[in-house]
């Protein structure tokens, strides 16, 4: 009997090890299963919080830069298209082609109105246009905010409180200076418009590795600012007007 109650003890025992390994097993793969803390704690390009398309204002506007209309986004980028072929490469000039634009509407219109009796159809009907006085107002007031603070920012920059942001608005503008001397206007803002146009889509499908890289790239440069700063930025003297702040 001694035998018997020591070979049930036994199984027990065994039974408790398998249950508890069974447990163990499950939840580690329970835990590899949960997403990392390192994921949820991606960071964002500019630190931002909300989907692209919330950040692009939502609505039409955001669907026709994220394509989602694709047929309005690629008319758009169709029509600046051959506006900037008309203009750059055909040697179009802008009174020249407002003009004939308004000959061949005027044309358009009036023979349509004039044949619609004719053929029994209805003549067209011209919308009546009145800009609002608050539209043109509201552009006013943005454009002077704009220009009062690239006087702020100039003066800023020019007083010479913050060398890192003196750097990198003269970085800024002969890096601008140099690509403009590639392109014509027409052509500079062209490029800017089909980049600014696709950028947005080609991001939100690929936000996780830009993201990713974009991370990577800002601790590089960090890394290389702060060896920058140590050892030529701290040794520069500092104007006047910086000295009088310390004190």
């Amino acid at each position: 009997m001694s035998e018997i109650g020591e070979h049930n003890s036994m199984t027990e025992k065994i039974n408790e090890m398998i249950h508890e390994y069974k447990g163990s097993s499950s939840s580690s793969d329970s835990e590899s299963e949960r997403p990392s803390s390192h994921n949820a704690r991606k960071k964002r390009l500019f630190g931002r919080k909300e989907s692209v398309h919330k950040v692009l204002g939502g609505g039409k506007y955001a669907d026709i830069i994220l394509w989602r209309d694709k047929k309005t986004s690629g008319s758009i980028l169709a029509g600046v298209t051959i506006i900037w072929i008309l203009f750059e490469w055909l040697g179009y000039h802008l009174l020249t082609f407002i003009c004939h634009s308004v000959i061949a509407l005027l044309a358009l219109s009036f023979i349509w109105s004039n044949a619609a009796s004719f053929v029994n159809r209805s003549p067209p009907k011209f919308p009546e246009v009145i800009l609002p006085e608050d539209l043109f107002l509201q552009i006013a007031q943005t454009i002077r905010f704009e220009i009062n603070e690239a006087f702020v920012t100039f003066r800023y920059v020019a007083s010479g409180k913050d060398l890192k942001t003196f750097l990198m608005v003269i970085a800024g503008l002969w890096v601008i200076s140099v690509v403009g001397s590639w392109f014509s206007f027409l052509t500079l803002f062209y490029i800017i418009f089909v980049i600014a146009y696709t950028l947005p889509v080609f991001y939100e499908k690929y936000e996780d590795h830009v993201d990713t890289a974009a991370e990577k790239a800002m601790v590089e440069i960090s890394k290389h600012y702060k060896v920058l700063d140590e050892k030529v930025l701290q040794k520069i003297p500092r104007g006047p007007f910086a000295d009088k702040k310390q004190h």
